[in-house]
């Protein structure tokens, strides 16, 4: 062992050692969360001990007060921005982020329209109770049957993707004699993450149309008399903290713009979103104010060299909505120090979920931090990594931070801002049952997505059967869950 237990040369370079390892970082917890008189973490004021007894871990929690309270900020900025330049703001929630109906409800009574892109997506925001004319549908591969039922809904737009879909959707919309708004997403060869970006001639990704083909497919769609060309559309990346990938990116796509704007109106401009959050102290997001009016501000700019005028713009966040308003909570149930080659020592914390219930550090090498949810203490920190339960060595949740040294079995852990993409690429992998949704307001709590149980996973195997009056039927719900 090294003389140092506490030394950094296995920790990453981003990750400080805390002060207090009890303390919560403002810009990575949601607003409401706090610690009782006794160290417990409270979440919407509720002991996350309490959650823990009621609900079982490990637990998705969801604040829908800082949900609300995100998405009415957001709106506002994007309004803002865009009306020193007089025009119009639209703001669609990316429900990819994280969608049940429950959130299609806070998101839509706030003020934002939804953006989907799968069928199942589209069949949640309806059964919410969402205005179809509100909703949107991206997607590279949407099927006929997906691209019927748009149609049939009534979806405000759809976002063409390739010259299969273009003929695809006039046919559905030729048969049933209807009209459809479609925007075209384009390749800007503008990449962002974090505070970087790559700016390239060329693109490389199933998404969209490059800048070069993307004229002929405009003049494709307004050929057909069933489809309304009524803009363009770009994303450019995820976990972005600057708006200089979207300035660069805006001037693509404002030259674009102007361009086809000479074979009829393109009222709208759709720049996406990917705006980023804080995973990690060490993470400094863009306010989304400044953000919407860098954004707003460049496009204006380009509009004006071009002396046209400036479209109304749409924007589609989903992360910076929902991401810092969840909290996952575990129970530790073992713990085991292991000597590494260069004499450190790091603490492997293993919790009672895992990959299957937030793939992104698999998926990504994605960072997060925790903290002890149950107590506070006064022991130094150490390195610690808390892992899943899965057979796998790379189910890790949280790959570096510093817990205090006498974690142990049966401490509550918490690991923050996992309202966005965890739910959405959960899994049942090693046939782990899918945790519950807790949704918090106003000192209540409430599952807004049930759990599973293993009855459930059964239930969808084929090769169990069970006879229920007199009928033989394969994959029959067991008497558990029946």
């Amino acid at each position: 062992m090294s003389a140092d237990p506490h030394t950094r040369s296995v920790a990453p370079v981003w990750l400080e050692r805390p002060a207090d390892a009890n303390g919560l970082p403002s810009a990575v917890w949601p607003a409401a969360a706090t610690r009782d008189a006794d160290g417990v973490l409270e979440l919407g004021g509720i002991p996350a001990t309490a959650l823990r007894e009621r609900f079982g871990t490990p637990l998705y929690v969801v604040d829908e007060d800082e949900v609300r309270a995100t998405a009415r900020r957001t709106l506002d900025a994007f309004r803002a921005a865009a009306a020193l330049h007089g025009v119009q703001a639209r703001v669609y929630y990316a429900g990819k982020a994280f969608l049940s109906t429950e959130v299609v409800r806070w998101v839509t009574e706030e003020g934002l329209a939804v953006d989907v892109c799968s069928g199942g997506e589209l069949a949640v925001a309806l059964a919410a109770g969402a205005d179809p004319a509100r909703l949107g549908f991206h997607g590279n591969n949407k099927s006929v049957a997906e691209l019927e039922r748009a149609v049939e809904a009534g979806i405000g737009s759809i976002v063409i993707d390739s010259l299969i879909e273009i003929e695809r959707l006039a046919a559905i919309v030729e048969r049933r004699g209807a009209s459809q708004a479609v925007l075209l997403r384009v390749n800007s060869g503008v990449h962002a993450e974090t505070h970087d970006f790559l700016a390239t001639a060329h693109e490389d990704q199933k998404f969209g149309f490059t800048l070069t083909d993307a004229p002929a497919a405009a003049a494709r769609i307004r050929e057909l008399p069933g489809l309304e060309f009524v803009g363009l559309h770009c994303h450019i990346g995820s976990q972005i903290f600057g708006t200089a990938g979207f300035e660069e990116s805006a001037s693509r796509l404002v030259e674009l713009h102007a361009e086809l704007r000479e074979g009829g109106e393109l009222p709208v401009l759709n720049l996406g979103g990917g705006f980023g959050i804080a995973y990690t102290s060490a993470d400094d997001p863009t306010p989304i104010e400044a953000l919407a009016l860098g954004i707003a501000e460049a496009v204006a700019r380009q509009c004006e060299v071009r002396g046209i005028p400036v479209p109304n713009l749409a924007f589609e966040p989903g992360r910076a909505i929902v991401g810092r308003a969840g909290v996952t909570l575990y129970e530790v149930g073992t713990t085991k120090p292991v000597a590494l080659e260069s004499g450190d020592t790091r603490l492997y914390v293993s919790v009672d979920g895992g990959m299957s219930d937030n793939a992104r550090p698999a998926l990504y090498g994605a960072q997060f931090s925790a903290r002890i949810a149950s107590r506070t203490s006064d022991v130094e920190p150490v390195l610690a990594r808390v892992v899943g339960k899965h057979c796998e060595s790379g189910d890790v949740v949280v790959d570096a931070e510093y817990l205090p040294g006498d974690v142990s079995p049966g401490d509550l852990l918490a690991v923050p801002a996992t309202g966005a993409y965890c739910f959405s690429l959960s899994s049942n992998y090693n046939y782990v049952p899918r945790p519950p949704v807790v949704a918090l307001r106003g000192g209540e709590a409430r599952v807004i997505v049930r759990g599973e149980t293993i009855d459930d996973l059964l239930a969808r195997d084929a090769g169990l059967s069970t006879v229920h009056d007199g009928r033989e039927s394969a994959g029959a719900p067991t008497e558990g869950n029946a």
